[in-house]
């Protein structure tokens, strides 16, 4: 009996010392994976995202979002501070005499993230899927005088310009339609504008997890040819409010708010002011502008149009509605674009000076009424604002009682986006917001749509006597091929449509990012719709 109870009492103590070893290693194991998380989490960043990502195809618009597709698929050459191109995935280019031709000398060792190489025939084949579709791309000054491209050897690619066009390396910066996908992205018939089989780039990330309308996880790409972001993984989550994307960063879930309007200018001053996070703004990526139609034969008159411009004032109307993220913009574009660097004499708030242009233009004010008449008809204007857009809003409101002192009556009205735009396109306005493209369109892109019809813009401008001379030097500023005319035209045009008024600048717009103190080395992109995930760290 006692040997027996010997031998269980062994057994109990050995069972004791196995579990205890078990659970002991079990320990060890979920340290060591809990440690690797923790690991993980600190070299990774979460931020928000107002709309699910898309599909990711480089070679169409809507739904697919600007910064993600710039993180998967890369350009031949990149847009850099001040408007200075830099070597991509073309490490470098020549440009015949005659601005016809663009021959690039590719980048070696480079390839896609399934592993398949980088050359001049996948890059022939992307521009044939963009050139098939080109009438989606006309935008796209390049895709508008494109003849041909060649794959000359594996290395060296080549396309051919119906004619001059300087703009050709910039456009070829924007992060769509021109960038590439690999082989294995492809559909069968080549034509991606239907839909691509998988997102694969060059680019430093690679797209890991999504969930539509939920999340997209980016993980960096063991193939990519350049240096490896800082960053183990981007995870983008899809919060379309936006005071619910500052309640997640406050709690800890967001490490990043990031983005144009991707949060409202009272939160990101509350959120400056706390202390507790960084914030910053961008150099202006654009400019906040009245459109004012000239077809309209109220404003038709030069004396009315600069008249409205003194009758307001911008400063306090700027600092007011923006809280101070927003400056004063007297320039229609800001000098951080190239060849805009012109000398502007800024139109300023003067109720004198605005009341004279009126009366000197033949609108006075009748005794005992508000509103200025000229041949029986009160000079009453409309302007028309994105209901959504509640700085578009104040702004109008302003406007309208600032113009009132003036004698102008101004009536508000708040339009749907796509109405907005389908009004503005058919002239069907007399004073609207508009905004140019920012980098890397501009300034090109801007005087463009100055003399090119369609937009609503160059319509706008019908009435200035010099608009067929303002035309055509646009048009020989896009193909000059002499760097010290292409600067004199810029500042004739530019100086041209500030002195006439149709655009009245009112503020610069800015990039906002709020981040976690324990979030490093956060850059602002100089090309506007680019990511800025490169060389973001994360303190341990």
């Amino acid at each position: 009996m006692k040997v027996f109870q010997s031998k269980k009492a062994f057994l109990i103590t050995f069972s004791m010392l196995i579990s205890i070893f078990l659970v002991g290693c079990s320990n060890s194991e979920a340290g060591s994976s809990s440690s690797e998380e923790t690991a993980e989490s600190a070299n990774s960043i979460t931020l928000s995202w107002p709309r699910d990502i898309g599909p990711m195809n480089p070679h169409v618009y809507n739904p697919s979002q600007l910064i993600t597709q710039s993180m998967i698929y890369e350009p031949l050459v990149s847009y850099g501070e001040g408007g200075e191109l830099q070597p991509h995935l073309a490490e470098s280019w020549t440009i015949s005499e005659d601005g016809l031709e663009y021959t690039f000398k590719l980048r070696e060792n480079v390839k896609f993230s399934d592993g398949t190489a980088f050359n001049a025939e996948i890059v022939k084949k992307n521009f044939d899927a963009v050139m098939k579709n080109a009438s989606s791309h006309s935008w796209l000054g390049v895709i508008n005088v494109l003849e041909k491209t060649e794959a000359v050897d594996d290395l060296t690619f080549k396309m051919i310009l119906k004619e001059p066009y300087y703009p050709a390396l910039q456009d070829l910066a924007v992060v769509r339609p021109v960038r590439f996908l690999g082989e294995s992205g492809f559909p069968e018939d080549g034509d991606t504008s239907k839909g691509i089989t998988a997102p694969v780039g060059t680019g430093p990330w690679v797209l890991e997890d999504y969930k539509k309308d939920e999340y997209a996880t980016f993980t960096r790409n063991p193939e990519y040819w350049g240096e490896s972001p800082k960053l183990e993984k981007v995870t983008i989550k899809i919060i379309p409010d936006a005071e619910t994307r500052v309640l997640a960063f406050e709690k800890g879930e967001l490490d990043l708010i990031y983005g144009e309007g991707a949060i409202s200018m009272d939160s990101f001053n509350y959120l400056k002011e706390t202390g507790e996070y960084q914030t910053d703004l961008s150099e202006p990526v654009g400019t906040r502008t009245l459109l004012l139609n000239s077809t309209n034969e109220k404003l038709a008159d030069l004396n009315v149009r600069v008249a409205l411009q003194h009758g307001f004032d911008k400063a306090a109307m700027v600092e007011g509605i923006t809280l101070g993220l927003e400056e004063k913009a007297d320039n229609i574009l800001s000098t951080n674009f190239p060849y805009t660097d012109i000398e502007v004499k800024p139109v300023d708030y003067n109720v004198e000076k605005a009341a004279a242009l009126l009366e000197e233009a033949g609108w006075k004010l009748p005794s005992g009424k508000t509103v200025r008449e000229k041949d029986g008809q009160p000079l009453e204007l409309e302007i028309m604002y994105d209901k959504t857009d509640p700085i578009q809003k104040a702004m109008s409101e302003t406007l309208q009682a600032e113009w009132s002192a003036i004698g102008v009556k101004l009536n508000i009205k708040g339009e749907e986006l796509t109405t907005q735009i389908e009004r503005r396109k058919a002239g069907k306005f007399d004073v609207d917001f508009w905004y140019n493209y920012g980098a890397p369109y501009d300034p090109h892109s801007f005087i463009n749509v100055v003399a090119k019809k369609g937009w609503g813009v160059s319509e706008a401008h019908t009435n200035l006597p010099m608009k067929a001379e303002l035309d055509q030097q646009v048009q020989e500023a896009l193909a000059s091929t002499d760097e010290t005319k292409r600067q004199q035209l810029y500042s004739s045009i530019l100086t041209t449509l500030q002195e006439q008024s149709v655009f009245v600048p009112i503020s610069y717009i800015k990039k906002t990012v709020v981040y976690q103190k324990d979030v490093k080395e956060f850059i602002f992109p100089a090309n506007r719709d680019e990511q800025p995930f490169n060389e973001i760290e994360k303190s341990q």
